[in-house]
């Protein structure tokens, strides 16, 4: 998902430019399925069990790599493929059973956006919370946000709670957050959790989610909804993911937005590249992937908004962007979306301002969904059984547990 000129097509465009020069007669082409992440999985599935589509490289949620190596849909690669340089939490994401079958292209992470803007008006001098900041200090500035309420301010903040993989990724960064080497499945994907650590989790869920401090609308927003509501003032606070720093930043200035590290814990996203096990190019796809998810190729990724997963891509000023479109010709790489406006606070290198101090401490700290070839049941399971939590009546914290301790070991049998 890049649109009209997107960094991702600017770098193929490059590496089809290369092969030219070189004579090799490989020419990539990007192909976008349509619909939601779960329709593309269910496409992209189907086309490569079938055989109706030669691909020979294809782009994976991180979720999605176990159950593609597992049905054997991609092929191995060489250990060598994830290297030092990528980020150790996401480096994680290409493996299963042992082996690397991809190599992470772009990362996402949750962060912590906030409205200083909203925060001066009700007396706050600093308006940042401090490194390590807790649920608590968050809940600490809507109380007095709620006392003298702002312009627009509704509760202190929102973020993405409908029944989707929204509701999952919040839920699982609650559970993380209080349980100790959080884990609901092993390395073979079987389901290892119990009633007690599900409680815990839940329990952490329902605070942070408490009315008195978030957004109504909350339990039936996605990413756009609750990107809407934050920049409508509704909330100071709002978590969500990388894109939406450059999104915000067209309309907002650095004395109206700020950004930190999620409190607690927070869940790794992103997309990771694969060679199919049908491809009959097999040799020259892994060139691609490599060009692709070079060092270079990652700076340019951090530079027009993704989460580049390599460290280098932060740390190092001579790792730089060289690609670049013949209508671009100085200047930022395009956006992920392909727009040509940059009002993107940038560091003195280039880079996103907030990339190394705030992306990069949070991808390293991040933690992973449950890793397992029957990912689409278990977030089905558990999306489903936590939307009692936001009903009504709503169970307690152990009955709720229980419900959902069941429905995961049918979903996910040990």
């Amino acid at each position: 998902m890049t649109g009209k000129n997107g960094i991702r097509q600017q770098l193929i465009d490059a590496w089809n430019r290369q092969q030219e020069k070189e004579g090799t007669r490989y020419h990539a082409r990007l192909v976008e399925l349509p619909g939601s992440a779960d329709e593309q999985r269910s496409q992209l599935l189907g086309a490569l069990q079938s055989g109706s589509a030669e691909y020979d490289v294809v782009n994976l949620d991180v979720t999605w790599v176990p159950e593609f190596a597992e049905a054997g849909l991609v092929r191995p690669l060489p250990d060598t493929a994830v290297d030092g340089d990528v980020i150790p939490s996401v480096a994680g994401t290409a493996r299963w059973a042992g082996k690397v079958y991809a190599v992470p292209f772009n990362s996402d992470v949750g962060l912590l956006y906030y409205r200083r803007d909203h925060l001066r008006a009700v007396g706050v001098r600093r308006p940042d919370p401090p490194p390590g900041a807790r649920w608590q200090d968050v809940r600490a500035l809507g109380d007095l946000l709620d006392e003298r309420r702002p312009a627009g301010f509704e509760k202190t903040w929102t973020t993405q709670l409908a029944g989707y993989e929204g509701r999952t990724v919040n839920a699982i960064e609650a559970f993380a957050s209080v349980i100790d080497d959080f884990a609901l499945t092993d390395d073979q994907g079987h389901y290892t959790a119990g009633v007690g650590e599900l409680t815990d989790g839940i329990a952490e869920l329902r605070r942070r989610t408490e009315r008195p401090y978030t957004l109504d609308d909350a339990v039936h927003s996605d990413e756009a909804a609750s990107l809407s509501d934050f920049a409508g003032g509704r909330t100071a606070f709002l978590r969500h993911w990388p894109y939406a720093y450059r999104t915000l930043h067209q309309s907002f200035t650095e004395q109206q937005l700020g950004v930190a590290p999620l409190p607690g814990r927070a869940v790794l996203g992103g997309q990771n590249l694969a060679v199919t096990r049908s491809s009959q190019r097999a040799e020259k796809a892994t060139q691609l992937v490599t060009f692709l998810t070079s060092p270079q190729s990652e700076r340019c990724l951090l530079d027009a908004g993704f989460a580049a997963t390599r460290v280098s891509a932060y740390e190092r000023n001579d790792v730089r962007c060289t690609v670049t479109d013949a209508s671009t010709p100085t200047g930022p790489p395009a956006s992920p979306t392909g727009e040509s406006t940059d009002r993107m606070p940038r560091d003195a290198a280039g880079r996103p301002r907030y990339a190394r101090a705030v992306l990069l401490r949070a991808l390293r700290e991040a933690v992973s969904r449950p890793r397992t070839p029957l990912y689409g049941a278990f977030t089905q399971t558990f999306t489903a059984e936590l939307g009692a939590l936001f009903a009504d009546d709503p169970p307690d914290d152990a009955t709720l547990a229980r419900r959902l301790d069941k429905a995961l070991r049918r979903a996910l049998p040990d």
